[in-house]
């Protein structure tokens, strides 16, 4: 690790424990002031062999072997995890042609037997203001432990039929959806791994059934976001080095066939159609399309009707948002399933009171503003932007209803929190002289 960053001359040092630090500035003077991305990985891994291998891991290479579209070690564990992380890293290190802003590199210790290179990296050693592929959130060990069953089951299946379709479609769902998670949660190369896991094994149930049209799903996902990504998060783009090349076009053709045909995967290819023409092409009216579709088939669905909601907002239509955020707050105090999500709630009370301060019905907005106020100061760990929000269009009603000491109250709170996009600037503009339709 030194030997590699002293040759493409970063800053680099072993701490310690053991842990190797490396820095690598920017690419140019126009990205130098970009927040710095770290990247983790961990040198050690674990060291298992067959009982007739004579392999030496104190000073034995690990010998791969290619079966198929894998490598494999000859009688060992290969130490992919964390090879591929550190492999990575380092290729990011040693290019010259990539475009980045400050990275930082830091390669742990002892990972394998208690996070001992991780328990004791001073923290003040770490720079970065972005670590990937260190996250976690409320319900993930759940849904990983599912995927995790469902996998095992059609292992169980495949060891004695090693061509069943349903078994190997499912198989590799499981890991995509596993990877489509990570991909939330900036586990980068967690999620390359699953999609070069389960690509391989949804090309085998095409193969074995090539009219099944639920594999398409799996393609589209693979190939649109293998293009796509890359270029919304260049920090990504030295994983995809190992990958496959995606295509972006060819990826939504294969998610509208499953839509239109599938069996299993039409609904969710539905809803990642809706998903990527709102967040990625920026297409809210085709999004909309596909939201009118799902809430029409799943009318108490609390996703798909938020989804309805905020493509409506996106579309300029805050009339109808409003309509749809109301009526699931509605649902939540009948009782329906999945309607008291505080989240979910919050964002309602966000649009609807967005909705009346449009129409001018200052109290009820009020209203709405405050209750997102309350849930988003019980929910948030850093301040979202619903509550910087919340609080400055508080104040500018007070300002609406004459109440001028109230108003610069909400003002200064403004200014206490983190800037989000231009709220400080409002804020001060309000506090110099009261704000006017």
């Amino acid at each position: 690790m030194l030997s590699v960053a002293t040759q493409a001359q970063c800053e680099a040092y072993k701490d310690a424990v053991g842990n190797v630090i490396v820095r690598k500035p920017a690419s140019s003077e126009q990205y130098k002031n970009s927040p710095i991305v770290t990247l983790q990985s961990h040198l050690d891994m674990v060291c298992e062999k067959n009982k007739n291998s004579v392999h030496d891991f104190t000073k034995d290479p690990i010998k791969p072997v290619r079966k198929g579209r894998f490598i494999q070690a000859d009688g060992t564990t290969l130490g992919a995890d964390n090879g591929l992380g550190v492999a990575a890293s380092l290729a990011v290190i040693a290019s010259t042609t990539l475009i980045h802003g400050p990275l930082e590199f830091i390669f742990t210790v002892d990972e394998e037997a208690g996070f001992g290179g991780a328990r004791g990296l001073v923290p003040a050693n770490v720079h970065g203001r972005i670590l990937l592929n260190l996250d976690s959130e409320e319900h993930d060990e759940i849904f990983f432990l599912k995927l995790e069953d469902v996998i095992f089951q059609c292992d169980q299946i495949l060891d004695k039929d090693p061509d069943n379709i349903d078994a190997l479609f499912f198989k590799g769902g499981a890991i995509g959806f596993r990877g489509r998670l990570r991909t939330y949660r900036d586990s980068w190369l967690k999620a390359a791994d699953d999609g070069r896991d389960a690509l391989p094994i949804v090309e085998r149930a095409a193969e074995l059934n090539p009219g099944n049209v639920d594999v398409q799903l799996g393609f589209g996902i693979y190939n649109y976001y293998a293009a796509v990504i890359p270029e919304k998060y260049p920090m990504v783009k030295p994983l995809m080095l190992f990958f496959p090349k995606g295509d972006k076009k060819k990826g939504i053709e294969q998610l509208m066939n499953t839509a239109q045909n599938g069996k299993y995967a039409k609904y969710e290819a539905q809803y990642f159609l809706m998903t990527l023409y709102y967040n990625y092409e920026n297409n809210p009216s085709k999004a909309a399309e596909f939201a009118e579709a799902l809430t029409k088939e799943f009318p108490d669905n609390p996703t798909f009707q938020r989804w309805k909601g905020r493509i409506d907002i996106k579309r300029g239509d805050y009339s109808s948002a409003s309509k749809i955020f109301l009526r699931m707050l509605e649902k939540g105090k009948e009782g329906l399933t999945g309607y008291n999500y505080k989240r979910a709630n919050r964002e309602a009370h966000y649009y609807i009171g967005l909705n009346y301060f449009n129409a001018s019905n200052l109290d009820s907005s009020f209203y709405h503003f405050n209750e997102c106020e309350k849930i988003s100061k019980s929910i948030d760990e850093e301040e979202s932007g619903f509550l910087v929000n919340a609080v400055l269009y508080k104040g500018m009603i007070y300002d609406l209803q004459g109440k001028r000491k109230e108003a610069v109250k909400e003002y200064e709170e403004v200014l206490d929190m983190d800037e989000y996009l231009n709220s400080h600037k409002l804020a001060e503009g309000y506090i110099e002289k009261a704000f006017k339709r």
